[in-house]
């Protein structure tokens, strides 16, 4: 069969995208962002689009022709600069039953989520709620799934926020330790969707995916931490007015884009558990428990690595950030003195005016780093920028790189930081 997945280059996404495949579908990805995707599986049809610019029936039409299944595994947290969350998951999915109506579609598979637990009235709830009451209103043939947290061979959001904690060095920091845990393995729920492909879940099924298994959330990250190698850790308890100051500076990180699994919304949503009702329709075959997902998935270095890593990228954007907007505000001080530095090549004035010109760049590049759609670019204009400085300081001052108190030695570091953020600046 034809099938459209969306959110095709996502967590769940692209674990459904492999199993569809290898069981003779073809498969098409849709997602915003699909250059990396076709470069990784060109085998696969890709489609470029964002949900949030799809918001009609008319809209939808072209992306289904010829479709007969499609499969929604697109999602987003939280609002940010890049999610509007009543568009994309709302919006969105009832355009497109509409548009269902009248194409080829005889099927859809909608992934969501427990919706009337903890923080059922945020909007990452609130609006999967309504695409669901809507899908089950429509008369188009459905099936909902609503994994718990779901873990598997990568990593995203949550399950990699698991990974870096288990991780920290000689504690377990937690906000919550006691909350109660279901999982589910990523591969769990891409053949559950295989299942509902084929028309083995029944339409018109409302299911929750959860490995009967359940923990705490302490136990949970101590399982990833013998998972990774490391020695057990006591749990250490985050006061609670350092946890609301985390989740409001990953709050307002989402703001310039970056999707902290951090935020106030996921907080919120483990505070209460993330677990089934168990009032349910039952789950269409036995799901594997966390420690079974782990122990199929032997950890390597290269996941440590990763683990370690991950709550580094953000005080590593920090502090580049902070690095070039000081270093273009400081000699606003005394411009006269930053100016001097230019006098052996230019007249006063144009020294002056290059000076300006260099701290105005410091600082753009200062802002932009934070801004996610703009921080690889960022990046890159910082390497040039600073080969570009330290090439006009050898020709100038040369002096400068034997000068004891190291000005231009000092900038290899913030070279070899600002190399280090692009390589891990990618979430997946």
């Amino acid at each position: 069969m034809r099938i459209l997945i969306l959110g095709g280059t996502g967590f769940i996404g692209s674990a459904v995208m492999r199993r569809l495949a290898a069981d003779g579908h073809a498969v098409t990805g849709l997602a915003r962002s699909v250059a990396r995707a076709r470069a990784r599986w060109p085998q696969a049809q890709w489609i470029a689009a964002d949900l949030a610019d799809l918001q009609t029936a008319a809209g939808w039409r072209p992306h289904l022709d010829g479709f007969e299944i499609v499969v929604n595994c697109a999602g987003a947290l939280q609002d940010g600069l890049a999610d509007d969350l009543a568009a994309s998951q709302q919006n969105a999915m009832l355009a497109l039953y509409e548009a269902a109506k009248t194409s080829t579609i005889h099927r859809t598979v909608q992934i969501s989520a427990r919706v009337d637990g903890s923080g059922a009235d945020l909007p990452f709830l609130a609006t999967k709620r309504r695409a669901d009451m809507a899908l089950a209103e429509s008369d188009l043939p459905f099936v909902i799934l609503r994994p718990a947290l779901v873990v598997g061979r990568n990593a995203f959001g949550g399950t990699a926020l698991l990974r870096a904690l288990a991780a920290f060095p000689f504690v377990q920091p937690l906000i919550h330790p006691e909350s109660p845990v279901e999982t589910v393995d990523v591969e769990d729920v891409a053949a559950a969707v295989a299942l509902a492909v084929e028309g083995t879940i029944p339409a018109g099924s409302d299911i929750e995916l959860a490995a009967p298994a359940r923990l705490t959330l302490a136990a949970t990250l101590a399982l990833h931490r013998g998972w990774l190698g490391l020695a057990p850790a006591p749990t250490v308890v985050v006061p609670a007015i350092l946890g609301r100051a985390v989740t409001a500076l990953a709050d307002l990180a989402g703001r310039l884009g970056w999707q902290s699994p951090l935020r106030s919304t996921a907080m919120t949503v483990m505070e209460g558990g993330v677990t089934r009702r168990n009032d349910g329709e039952p789950a269409p075959f036995a799901m594997r428990t966390l420690a079974e997902t782990l122990a199929a998935h032997p950890a390597g270095v290269q996941d440590l690595w990763f683990a370690r890593l991950y709550l580094m990228k953000a005080p590593a954007i920090v502090t580049l950030s902070l690095f070039w907007l000081l270093s273009g505000l400081v000699p606003l001080v005394d411009l006269e003195r930053a100016a001097s530095h230019f006098l052996p090549l230019l007249p006063p004035a144009a020294a002056t005016a290059a000076t300006l010109i260099s701290c105005l760049l410091d600082v753009v590049l200062g802002v932009c780093v934070l801004l996610r759609p703009l921080a690889r670019r960022a990046l890159l204009g910082m390497l040039a920028v600073t080969a570009l400085y330290l090439a006009a300081a050898s020709v100038v001052e040369p002096a400068l790189w034997l000068d004891p108190l190291g000005p231009l030695v000092k900038v290899l570091p913030s070279v070899l930081l600002t190399l280090t953020s692009l390589a891990i600046l990618d979430n997946r």
